[in-house]
């Protein structure tokens, strides 16, 4: 079985067994391999987690991502950002990884298969309405989609698919892309060039998934930043 085909559009194409509609894909086994990575890696850097001067290189690592995580959801939506850090951050991790990972032989990225980008792009578009419910109330949130008049009603739904589509088809375009022109490169130009487009490739991966996650963020602030608004005012009138 040849993974590195590069007449495959999608790894979803390299079946390894079939029942009925049960398939178990490329993509499927390599979400899973970077789901056990992940966990390892969780399990590894909070084992001994300590509040003193002296903690290990996997704490020091972990906060250093955490914090730049929170420093991003803050300067975005300019909100709590424990609030959001959990999704946001399972988002660009889980990305990033994916996207790092092509630098092995044989890998193909989960994010290179249009089902997962969908799949990623869905927990956005859910994620907007429970967000943007439960810090403006049902009735808020239904509110915005009638701004600024009842007649904009059908293009801010409209508006609300298209972005979703559009999150997941960047983000399988751009990886799938690069992935593909990496592996034609190694049939017409071997060894040098190659090196320098997977350097390249991962640079934009890295790229992709903080677009991705920003977007997400953009688009889950926008959904509350009102009621933190009138938070604001109605704590100004108290005070």
């Amino acid at each position: 079985m040849n993974f590195m085909n590069i007449q495959d559009i999608s790894p979803d194409q390299v079946v390894f067994f079939q029942y009925g509609f049960i398939k178990l894909n490329l993509t499927i086994a390599f979400t899973w391999a970077v789901m056990a990575l992940l966990a390892i890696g969780a399990w590894l850097a909070t084992r001994n987690l300590t509040t003193g001067e002296k903690m290990s290189r996997w704490q020091n690592l972990l906060e250093i991502i955490v914090a730049g995580i929170r420093d991003q959801i803050t300067e975005i939506s300019h909100q709590k950002a424990e609030r959001y850090i959990d999704f946001i951050g399972a988002l660009f991790i889980f990305i990033a990884v994916c996207n790092l990972l092509n630098v092995i032989p044989g890998y193909e990225s989960p994010t290179s298969s249009l089902s997962t980008t969908a799949a990623l792009a869905i927990c956005v578009f859910i994620s907007v309405p429970i967000y943007g419910i439960a810090y403006k109330g049902l009735k808020g949130y239904l509110k915005q989609y009638f701004q600024p008049t009842p007649f904009m009603l059908p293009f801010n739904i409209i508006g609300e698919l298209s972005r979703t589509l559009a999150l997941a088809v960047r983000l399988f375009g751009n990886i799938m892309s690069g992935s593909k022109i990496v592996a034609i490169l190694l049939v017409i130009i071997p060894f040098i060039f190659p090196v320098v487009m997977q350097l390249l490739g991962l640079l934009t991966g890295m790229i992709q998934a903080y677009i991705f996650v920003v977007l997400a963020m953009v688009y889950i602030a926008s959904a509350t930043q009102i009621q933190e608004q009138e938070d604001g005012g109605h704590q100004k009138d108290k005070s």
